[in-house]
């Protein structure tokens, strides 16, 4: 069965989808920031196992608008103004201090922000990870570039099928000049993630993105994508076997850390200890500090009133989403902790102050103390 599929992955990339190479200058800076990277990223993880009381990954929104409107998507709007950048750098600046590791910039989509570059630029003074995830319709050879000098280290796009179609744009048809552009031109690492879930109409599209990533030099990950309502729903047999099938491609990437996804696969519960809220942080385009993105709501506090204790409580607090977690990177940050300091507090109750605007979803029921 794998072999028929490779085979039918392979005449698909041939068909028009041909491998290109980045130039020799291209090949010798990408090996330079690879190397340079993951001695920082050893270094970010000796840290986290030696202390508790620093972020490890922070989620950064620097617009909450975006250029395309996929229908299982609760994180865009169509209106929104990009967040002024002196305001982006006084956030990044409150993050560096906390002892932060990783920013993420995500969205929305963040390369509709006119100021992107000095963000990126600003995080890589601050001696912070940078990483971005975006839907790639804004990249070309140019600002692709542009990415390079701003010192970016990690992008990651998200490709949801081969064709376009009513649910999503985000198509490899639509997206594969692209992805040659940044196997030509990009000298940071970027990850390519197809999807399964609910919305996806053709599971083997998973597989033929997989191949074609991984095929142009890329690393590979699957998601699973959760309803409307952002509740995790079992893949049916047939999509389990496919997931099994990209995830073993995906084996020299950081997905590798995944045993949770396969718990996510089953529609199972999963034993693990969420650390949300302290040792990763949500940050959204208002400056307020929420467990993630399928929790936006709470504590929703602002960043500059976000304490070190408040911290403290969460890293401490079970939350009662975590069983049925579909948030990825959420769940690997949570690895480098869950072998210690056992959850024993119930998240306190959300403040009026802290209700979220009407136009963002929250997902579940907030418990108090009780």
């Amino acid at each position: 069965m794998y072999n028929r599929r490779l085979g039918e992955a392979q005449r698909f990339m041939n068909k028009g989808y041909g491998k290109s190479q980045a130039s020799l200058k291209v090949s010798l800076r990408r090996a330079g920031r690879f190397f340079h990277t993951r001695v920082r990223e050893l270094k970010m993880i000796g840290k986290a196992l030696v202390s508790t009381r620093h972020p490890i990954l922070v989620h950064i929104i620097p617009m909450r608008q975006c250029n395309l409107a996929c229908t299982y998507c609760n994180e865009f709007d169509d209106f929104s103004k990009p967040v002024p950048l002196e305001e982006m750098k006084k956030r990044l600046d409150l993050l560096a201090d906390m002892g932060t590791s990783i920013i993420t910039i995500s969205g929305g989509e963040p390369l509709m922000h006119p100021d992107l570059d000095e963000v990126i630029r600003h995080m890589r003074r601050r001696g912070m990870i940078a990483g971005l995830i975006t839907n790639g319709f804004c990249l070309n050879k140019e600002r692709i570039e542009r990415l390079n000098e701003a010192g970016l280290e990690h992008l990651q796009i998200s490709i949801d099928n081969v064709a376009p179609d009513e649910v999503s744009k985000k198509s490899l048809k639509t997206l594969d000049g692209r992805l040659v552009m940044l196997s030509q031109y990009a000298v940071f690492q970027v990850n390519i993630n197809s999807v399964l879930g609910s919305g996806v109409k053709d599971p083997e599209d998973a597989l033929k993105i997989a191949h074609r990533a991984v095929e142009l030099g890329f690393t590979s990950t699957v998601g699973i994508i959760h309803d409307n309502n952002g509740q995790l729903k079992p893949l049916g047999p047939h999509e389990q076997e496919i997931f099994e099938e990209v995830m073993a491609l995906g084996k020299r990437s950081f997905s590798r850390f995944n045993e949770f996804q396969h718990n996510v696969a089953r529609g199972q519960e999963h034993n693990w200890r969420c650390r949300s809220g302290s040792r990763y942080l949500y940050v959204c385009e208002d400056g307020l500090v929420h467990w993630c993105s399928q929790q936006r709501g709470y504590p929703g506090i602002p960043l500059s009133e976000y304490t070190p204790e408040m911290r403290h409580r969460e890293y401490s607090t079970k939350k009662f989403c975590a069983a049925r977690c579909t948030v990825s990177c959420v769940q690997q940050v949570g690895i480098l902790d869950n072998w210690r300091d056992p959850q024993n507090l119930q998240p306190m109750p959300m403040s009026p102050a802290a209700t979220p605007q009407a136009e963002l979803v929250q997902i579940g029921q907030l418990r108090g103390d009780s």
